[in-house]
């Protein structure tokens, strides 16, 4: 089975900025949540330099509305 890097070297950078940009929201007084979205505009096609692999990241994408929406819908902040 031939290894794939595009999912490591996406992974890696969304998580590595995700951990970046949270910690310096939080050390602004801001929710870590903004930190995170800040992160996903920086890897984003709109901005310049590293560009993750698109088709990889909206993939990544798609799990996490599924798992955020998981964890709503068990905490009984949404019905379903």
């Amino acid at each position: 089975m031939p290894h794939d890097i595009l999912l490591i070297t996406t992974l890696a950078a969304a998580l590595g900025l995700a951990l970046v940009f949270g910690f310096i929201a939080a050390r602004l007084r801001l929710p870590a949540i903004i930190g995170y979205l800040l992160a996903g505009v920086a890897l984003g096609p709109a901005t310049p330099g590293y560009v993750a692999n698109l088709e990889i990241a909206g993939q990544l994408a798609e799990i996490g509305v599924d798992a955020v929406d998981h964890v709503l819908a068990r905490s009984g902040a949404v019905v379903t």
